[in-house]
């Protein structure tokens, strides 16, 4: 069986410095808010462009802090693509907003500028750009659009470290950026984590604030926040991983052209080509209009696949609010999609037998 992931083989070359860097900071009796961050935090920041990064428990967290950072009013409207992971809009939910659905473009699956500007309300904030399966949004179009409407430029990077458009990372961050380090993110730590970037330097002291109860000082709560923070051995761990994070990305795009070269199945839809260099490629997704059929005969073949997503939010049972909501194209993509092996483990051998084996599907 080709696996879809192996997250133990992935970490192996990284193995001895991983432990090492855990030892370190076990030793060191400080585990919350020390150096490992601090390092951490200036390292990232460097590699996206930005003047600020700030570690934060999870990529949820990151994106909800950087909403209660803005302090919208409740009831403020949050224009979100209505294909994005649950995280996005739970985000948005827990800080009383209301998201605001914009279908996706059917070929690059990323939220459509041309649908946005429509969406637009009095009560509407920000726009919520999130770069799905590693490929960033277009930034231009929609930098173009806040401008225009004052509105805030939030970008969900959970799946895109290391992405750019065009060619540069801080591009793609719009005014603030969140991060997820989750293991099996292209920058993954050994357990959750996550982060904010951005280059707007009262946000992120705001952020700081709010990550640790509202204090920077002990015992002094300067706002009503949270318990979200980045801790000392995670930090740790992606202080190893980091300075390998381009040349992992690159072995993932060699893979990307050997797929978009290789697989010539009609019935198959492939993702666009036209930004292999800026793409972080996290995720290869195609679309078949018989899923269930392809994965069983992929399967069969002993190549494991993953859906990435199954079933769309506003068709959730936690979102039953929003069943009536009648959002075609993403509700096509979510009955089509399938997630093929891309790693950077997987060998040119694997990849020639999973695209020998999808030419040969019936």
């Amino acid at each position: 069986m080709i696996p879809f992931l192996d997250l133990k083989q992935i970490n192996a070359p990284h193995q001895q410095a991983l432990e090492e860097a855990v030892q370190r900071v076990v030793r060191s009796g400080w585990y919350i808010l020390g150096h490992e961050l601090s390092a951490f935090e200036d390292n990232f920041a460097k590699y996206c462009g930005a003047s600020h990064c700030v570690g934060v428990a999870n990529g949820l967290e990151a994106l909800q802090l950087i909403l209660q950072a803005y302090d919208f009013p409740r009831g403020s409207e949050v224009i979100v693509p209505a294909n994005t992971y649950i995280a996005s809009v739970l985000s948005v939910n827990f800080l009383d907003l209301v998201p605001v659905w914009v279908e996706p473009d059917p070929t690059t699956l990323l939220i459509d500028p041309t649908q946005v500007e429509e969406k637009i309300t009095n009560k509407t904030k920000a726009i919520l750009a999130v770069h799905l399966y590693g490929r960033s949004c277009d930034m231009s179009a929609l930098r173009t659009i806040t401008q225009r409407h004052d509105l805030k430029l939030m970008t969900d990077a959970a799946q895109a470290h290391g992405a750019r458009h065009q060619g540069q990372r801080d591009k793609m961050l719009g005014d603030a950026a969140a991060f997820s380090f989750y293991p099996t993110k292209n920058l993954g730590a050994l357990g959750d984590a996550g982060a904010v970037v951005t280059s707007d330097a009262t946000l992120a002291e705001k952020i700081r604030y709010l990550r640790n109860y509202g204090s920077l000082q002990k015992y002094v709560n300067d706002y009503q926040g949270i318990n979200s923070r980045l801790d000392e051995i995670q930090a740790a761990v992606l202080n190893v991983k980091l300075p390998y994070l381009d040349a992992e990305n690159e072995r993932r795009r060699q893979l990307a052209r050997l797929y978009l070269n290789g697989i010539t199945l009609p019935s198959l839809v492939l993702p666009p080509a036209d930004q292999i260099e800026d793409d972080a490629w996290h995720l290869f997704v195609v679309r078949h209009p018989h899923r269930e059929a392809f994965v069983a005969y992929l399967s069969e073949k002993g190549i494991q696949t993953n859906v990435h997503y199954p079933l769309p939010i506003h068709k959730q049972k936690a979102y039953q609010r929003y069943h009536d909501v009648s959002l075609p194209v993403t509700e096509q993509i979510h009955r089509e999609v399938i997630s093929l092996p891309l790693n950077t483990v997987l060998t040119d051998e694997q990849s020639a037998y999973i695209i020998e084996s999808i030419n040969q599907f019936a």
